[in-house]
């Protein structure tokens, strides 16, 4: 008895201290802090990581795990671990105050505040610091060295300037001193005309004072002949390059740089330099540093433009493209592609556009990148064809301005303006042989994409075109590849597939093309050496895709894991476990992890631990994640790549993990483990067992009353059962009647024990939020059937309704929905079938599927019928085909049924719902008195961008939903709106 009278107290002393706790505030967001970049040194001893508000000044952290101890660097960002595991290299950035000062004086970029960079002996308290830090570098696999570049210093303009201001206020104090000591002695004149004439007098004086300081400032080169600021020098763009030996100390300096980089293993440093604009007989340089013999050679002098530097594996070969021929203003520069090795004096031209091989009215590509082959023996460049240059004669206002849209286009004529930047820079991949000095076409127009195979040793290169197959997928959603592969030797073209519905990879090794068939939903291999094709996979009776697909179109294939040493096995997952595939197909399939997967309900996800590992080890213990589908946990796993049994479980819980990094050369882990009430950075060994936390962000939402997650389930209208997440206040009163807000996209069950962090909305209600101010949230699975998407959300949403209006701790006269993008036409859709929710918020959504159909997605610049044929409006049939759908199905044509006040947001610059539909939605309610508000954000996209309307969204939906469920007062902009004589002075926001 005295046991369960203790419990009872201590309960009542929990729920005491929750009931205290305040609830969340839009004030909160900006201070509100998560963790951000992360990382492990290569020997497993430190991790890097920060810790940063949502607006502000962060924290970056290096924590020595053996010794169990933190430091801490103010607005630290950016960190790189030395190799040697010896050092953190990391930049400052500027305090947040002091930008945001600077951007309220509207000070130009060169006058902004600037970062500084930070040296960090690990294992000690030592730092370096060093201000006026543009960027710095080190090598990838090297040791010893670091090197920054300086931001460039003030403009002398800009010095100029500054002092031009400083002069003009010394003047104008001394007139004013000068004028003051003037007037005061005309007080003791008597006579007018006397005064009239000191006072004429004096102005003139002051006017010569003027007019010597002008004359003065003129012959200093402070201002033009005419009075203006002499602001039309010529500016240096290189600054200063330093160098730091990390075992002496020592700095080596060098001038004017502009572009730098280190081989991969730090044995050389490129240094670019600029010409000095105060020396008439300065030059560009290209400059190779030698690291170990401290020697630096010149590999190139005097250029207009040098860019696209490119070490091969050992840093003995160097290529880049080059310009140096044209004047500045030339309306044509052809680029040439350089090449050096050790122990050259300067850097030869290897291709230019008269070089054998190059196509005919082809150049050398500014705008591709470099590539040496893994082992050197090969260089691959991009070649484009000659522009010919603009005409200076037409006169743009005299020309006609218009797009010609023409039904034989691959590509309508938005989706080409959309991707003009890109086209003009498409470059077509070439290659030279550099023992045999021969260069080779390899990429052309219906051969634009081009992938180097077995890091460019192979023979051949991949070849994949959907040129001449892109008009379906106006409707289809996707275009038909043509694949190849190509010789790198001769450039002899081999055809492998025509018109195949899915892309191709090669494997590791090059051996085998291998792709998934999407209609046949079997995995084939390509033999290159025999240009045989073979189905490897229908031996697998399991599906080797997404069987919860419902889209009317083919499911997507799980995916593969990867492949073994010289390419003997492929692994393949089905939904839940991992098959050994023989990919020649003389094997049968072996199920690897031995049907654990599919027995409890865990699938299998391989974790990479080595993204430089290009193949699975035939012994390897692999590690997993296995996610429950069932419960939600998360677990570890191990799977050896050799064995057919089952995974052991290194760990598993009711959390989710992520971000799982492991030290190169220690058996030493850093992961995110995260559950609804807390998401934290821990380090642990290859066992996972006892898991070190490292961060407690989790701390700051103490004093708030937090949230919990459960998954509830439920038979919808049709039988079937679904899923859904509710969360209720961490003060939850059961004897107390909450209201409800539904919101709702597809299927967010999965995330059960996902965090979520107050935060300005982008377009969605804020969860913690709403939850922490006293509502209960629920987000429901929906399940679709082809041509039904309006009525399968019904049928999901409103049975979770009915369902949850049962509890005695809801209101159900208090319920609302909300929804963006998909979800918001969802939103729109329901309001027309049900009155059941007292308030109602939808995001960008589709309201007339008519009109929708055939309209635009503006990001893309893609048409979107294919959307409603094949993806996620899930109509399956053309308009002509089916209208009754697409009318049954928007919302538009049912306006007179709404009863529920609707607030929409739809933002004038959104690229995937066109901005119409939520004008025909508001005004078609408008005209019959419906209750209807549409937020329509400036220059705002699908997604709101600018924090600022962020807060004001957060703002604008809590004061919707307190006002309809709530009983709350109505903001000024819900009573009366806000005029546009208003905007910018009144938003509306004020509560009476």
């Amino acid at each position: 008895m005295t046991k369960f009278l203790f419990a009872v107290l201590v309960l009542l002393q929990m729920n005491t201290f929750a009931q205290s706790k305040k609830p969340l505030t839009h004030e909160v967001y900006d201070s509100w802090k998560s963790v951000g970049e992360r990382s492990i040194s290569n020997d497993g001893k430190f991790v890097v990581y920060a810790e940063n508000p949502q607006e502000g000044d962060g924290t970056l952290w290096i924590y020595d795990i053996t010794q169990n101890k933190k430091n801490s660097y103010d607005r630290g960002y950016g960190a790189i671990i030395s190799n040697d595991n010896k050092f953190v290299f990391f930049k400052i950035k500027a305090k947040f105050q002091d930008v945001r000062q600077a951007k309220i004086k509207k000070k130009r970029p060169d006058e902004m505040p600037k970062d500084s960079f930070a040296i960090v002996m690990l294992g000690t308290d030592s730092i370096t610091k060093i201000p006026l830090v543009k960027s710095f570098k080190a090598a990838e696999k090297g040791t010893n060295w670091v090197a920054y570049l300086a931001e460039k210093p003030l403009p002398d303009t800009t010095k100029k300037k500054i002092a031009l201001d400083s002069i003009k206020i010394k003047i104008d104090g001394l007139v004013k001193v000068a004028d003051s000591m003037l007037r005061k002695s005309l007080d003791s004149i008597k006579g007018n005309i006397q005064k009239a004439e000191m006072m004429s007098a004096t102005e003139k004086a002051i006017k010569e004072i003027y007019k010597k300081a002008n004359d003065l400032m003129v012959d200093a080169g402070f201002l033009d002949a005419d009075g203006d600021d002499a602001s039309s020098e010529k500016q240096n763009e290189g600054t200063e390059l330093s160098l730091v030996n990390l075992v002496n100390g020592k700095t080596t300096k060098f001038k004017q740089v502009s572009d730098y980089l280190f081989d991969k293993y730090g044995n050389k440093l490129l240094i670019e330099t600029t010409k000095n604009a105060k020396d008439s007989n300065s030059k560009a340089l290209v400059l190779l540093y030698d690291l170990q013999k401290q020697i630096t050679d010149t590999v190139m002098k005097g250029f207009n433009d040098a860019k696209n530097f490119s070490f091969n594996e050992e840093g003995n070969q160097l290529a880049f493209v080059a310009e140096r021929d044209s004047s500045s203003k030339a309306l044509q520069k052809f680029y040439k592609l350089w090449y050096h090795k050790n122990m050259a004096d300067t850097a030869t031209i290897l291709v230019d556009k008269n070089t054998n091989g190059m196509l005919t009215n082809f150049t050398v590509s500014e705008n591709a990148d470099i590539r040496f082959s893994k082992d050197g023996s090969k260089l691959f460049f991009g070649n484009a064809p000659i522009v010919a240059p603009k005409d200076t004669n037409l006169v743009d206002f005299e020309l006609a301005r218009l797009d010609v849209w023409n039904y034989k286009d691959d590509y309508l004529q938005p989706q080409q303006l959309r991707q003009l930047s890109q086209e003009l820079r498409r470059s077509y991949t070439a290659v030279v042989l550099l023992p045999q000095n021969k260069m080779i076409q390899l990429g052309a127009d219906s051969l634009e994409n081009i992938s180097l195979v077995n890091e460019g040793n192979a023979s051949f290169v991949l070849a994949q075109s959907t040129k001449g197959n892109r008009v379906a997928s106006q409707w289809e959603g996707r275009s038909l590849y043509n694949v190849y592969t190509v010789d790198v030797n001769s450039g002899a073209i081999k055809n492998v597939l025509r018109n195949n519905i899915d892309r191709v990879s090669a494997s590791p090794m090059g051996k085998y093309l291998y792709w998934y068939h999407s209609a046949k939903r079997q995995y084939f291999a390509y033999e290159v050496a025999t240009g045989i094709t073979r189905n490897v996979t229908d031996k697998i009776k399991v599906p080797l895709y997404d069987t919860q697909n419902d889209v009317p179109d083919y499911p997507n294939e799980i995916g593969v894991t990867g492949f073994t040493a010289d390419d003997a096995s492929m692994l393949i997952n089905d939904e839940y476990d991992i098959w050994k595939v023989d990919p020649s197909a003389k094997a049968l399939p072996v199920l690897l992890t031995n049907g654990f997967g599919r027995k409890n309900n865990i699938a299998f996800n391989y974790v990479r631990t080595d993204n430089e590992k290009r193949f699975i080890g035939t012994n390897e213990t692999m590690l997993f994640t296995g996610f429950n589908k069932v419960n939600k946990q998360l677990g570890i796993y191990n799977i050896k790549a050799d064995e057919t049994i089952n995974p052991t479980a290194l760990y598993t819980g009711n959390v989710s993990l992520s971000n799982i990094v492991k030290a190169k050369n220690a058996e030493q882990y850093i992961f995110t483990r995260a559950t609804i009430a807390a998401s934290e950075l821990y380090t642990a060994n290859n066992t996972f067992n006892n898991a070190l936390q490292i961060t407690d962000v989790a701390k700051q939402q103490a004093p708030y009353n937090w949230l919990t997650a459960s998954l509830m389930r439920w038979k919808m209208f049709d039988g079937k059962m679904s899923e859904g997440l509710l969360f209720k206040p961490e003060n939850f009163d059961s004897t107390k009647k909450y209201p409800v807000i539904f919101y709702f996209y597809e299927r967010n069950a999965d995330g059960l024990y996902n965090y979520r962090a107050p935060a300005p909305s982008a377009s969605t209600i804020n969860i913690p939020y709403f939850v922490s101010n006293g509502y209960l949230v629920f987000d429901p699975n929906i399940y679709y059937k082809d041509g039904e998407p309006g009525q399968s959300a019904y049928n999901s949403i409103v049975s979770a309704a009915k369902m949850l209006s049962k509890m005695p701790w809801v209101d159900s006269t208090r319920m609302a929905i909300q929804g963006q993008s998909w979800g918001g036409y969802q939103v729109a859709y329901l309001v027309t079938k049900t009155n059941i929710f007292r308030a109602a918020g939808a995001g960008a959504p589709v309201s007339n599927m008519t009109s929708a159909y055939g309209g635009i997605r503006w990001s893309t610049g893609v048409n979107r019928q294919f959307q409603y044929e094949k993806t996620q409006s899930r109509i399956g049939a053309t308009l002509w085909q089916r209208p009754d759908l697409y009318i049954k199905n928007s919302p538009l044509f049912a306006v007179d049924k709404i009863q529920t006040p609707l607030l929409i947001m739809h933002n004038d610059a959104d690229g995937a719902v066109p901005w119409y539909q939520g004008i025909e939605m508001f005004t078609a309610m408008r005209r019959m008195g419906k209750k209807v508000w549409m937020l329509q954000y400036n220059g705002e996209d699908h997604n709101l961008v600018e924090r600022k309307n962020r807060k004001d969204l957060s703002v604008r939906l809590s004061q919707f939903f307190d006002y309809y469920l709530k009983d709350a007062p109505a903001a000024d902009w819900i009573k009366n709106g806000v005029p546009a004589t208003k905007k910018g002075i009144d938003w509306g926001l004020k509560v009476n």
